[in-house]
C-alpha cells in the first residue's frame, strides 16, 4: 500500500522555461510536498535534435531560484538514476524485451510521408491521428524486401478497448485504444525511444506516484495506462493542469522571450513571481509575494482551478 506520496517534475531541455512549465512545476512541487511527500527532477532528452545540456542545467538554476527543491534526480542523484533520459536505453531495451515475449510488437516501414497522405486524404476523419495499422499483418517477404532500404519504427499492438481512469482536476476521461488512438510507437526508426514508453518505465522505477502535468497530455495517458498493465505495475494517479494562455487564447512556448524565466528573474523576484502564479491558479486571493513553502502549508487540489488559465496582459508587464 502506497503511504508516501512521490511527484516528478520531468522537463524537455529544449529551452529555458517559460511560465507555464513554470505553473506546473510549482503544482507538481506542491502537490508532492503538502502531504510530505518526496520530489523526483528527470530530464526527459530523448529527442538529440532538440535537447541541450545548457538547457537542462538552466531548468536546475531556475528551480533553485523558485525554492522548487527536489529530493532525488538530476544534481542530486538518488538510487534510481541516471535521471537524464538519454542515459537509459539498456533500461528502455529490457522493458522493450518484455513487450516484445508478450508478442505485442511489430515493425512498422511506414515513412511521414505516407503517414502524412493519409491524414491529408478526403474524409480521412477529424481530430487525432490514428494509425491505420497498415504494417501490422504484413508478411515475412513483405517485410523482408521493405527491410532492405528502410529502418523500421517498432509499435505497440493495442486491443479494441476502451481504457476509462479518473484524473484528479479533470474527472471520468475515457479513450478506445483501437478506433481513438491506434497501435502507436514505442521506438522510432532513428532507434530513439518514444515518450509514451520511456515515461511510464521511468516513473515505475522511480516509484512515482502523482504525475502532474499540462492538460495537452491527458489523451496520451490512456496508452501509458496500457503500458502499465502490460509492465505489471500500479499506474500513479494522474492531475492534468490546466494549460496558461496568452491574452489572445495562443499557447505559450519557449519561444516566449518575455515570459520565460531569464525575462522573469530580471524584473521579479522568486516570491514575486510564485505569488502571482497562486493567484492565476486559484490557490491565494491576492497576487502578491509569497514562497513555496507558504504555499504548500495551505494546498489544496480543490482550490485549483479546472479551465484554461488567460494570462491578464497587466500581470506580468515589463
Amino acid at each position: 500500500m502506497r503511504s508516501t506520496t512521490v511527484g516528478r517534475f520531468a522537463p524537455s531541455p529544449s529551452g529555458r522555461m517559460h511560465l507555464g512549465n513554470v505553473m506546473s512545476a510549482l503544482l507538481a512541487w506542491l502537490g508532492a510536498k503538502s502531504g510530505g511527500g518526496r520530489m523526483v527532477l528527470r530530464i526527459e532528452d530523448l529527442d538529440p535534435e532538440r535537447s541541450r545540456p545548457e538547457y537542462a542545467a538552466q531548468i536546475e538554476e531556475d528551480l533553485r531560484f523558485l525554492g522548487l527543491d527536489w529530493d532525488e534526480g538530476e544534481g542530486v542523484g538518488g538510487a534510481h538514476g541516471p535521471y537524464l533520459q538519454s542515459r537509459r536505453t539498456r533500461i528502455y531495451e529490457a522493458a522493450l524485451d518484455q513487450l516484445s515475449r508478450q508478442g505485442l510488437l511489430y515493425p512498422c516501414y511506414c515513412t511521414r510521408a505516407e503517414l502524412h497522405a493519409v491524414t491529408q486524404a478526403p474524409h480521412a476523419g477529424e481530430g487525432r491521428f490514428v494509425y491505420s495499422g497498415r504494417c501490422r499483418e504484413i508478411g515475412e517477404v513483405e517485410r523482408a524486401r521493405l527491410s532492405a532500404d528502410r529502418k523500421p519504427a517498432i509499435r505497440l499492438r493495442v486491443p479494441e478497448e476502451e481504457i476509462r481512469f479518473v484524473d484528479g482536476l479533470c474527472g471520468s476521461c475515457a479513450q478506445n485504444l483501437r478506433t481513438e488512438c491506434g497501435d502507436f510507437i514505442v521506438r522510432r526508426s532513428d532507434g530513439a525511444f518514444a515518450y509514451q514508453l520511456a515515461v511510464v518505465v521511468d516513473d515505475i522505477l522511480m516509484g512515482v506516484t502523482q504525475v502532474v502535468r499540462g492538460r495537452d497530455l491527458l489523451d496520451s495517458t490512456p496508452r501509458q495506462l496500457y503500458i502499465y498493465r502490460l509492465l505489471g505495475a500500479e499506474p500513479p494517479v494522474f492531475y492534468h493542469v490546466p494549460l496558461l494562455l496568452a491574452p489572445d487564447g495562443r499557447r505559450l512556448s519557449k519561444r516566449e522571450r518575455d515570459l520565460d524565466m531569464g525575462a522573469l528573474r530580471a524584473r521579479y523576484s522568486a516570491e514575486e513571481i510564485l505569488g502571482k502564479l497562486a493567484w492565476l491558479t486559484g490557490l491565494r486571493d491576492t497576487p502578491g509575494p509569497t514562497d513555496a513553502r507558504e504555499l504548500a502549508a495551505t494546498f489544496s487540489w480543490e482550490r485549483v482551478k479546472r479551465e484554461n488559465l488567460y494570462l491578464p496582459e497587466a500581470l506580468f508587464e515589463a
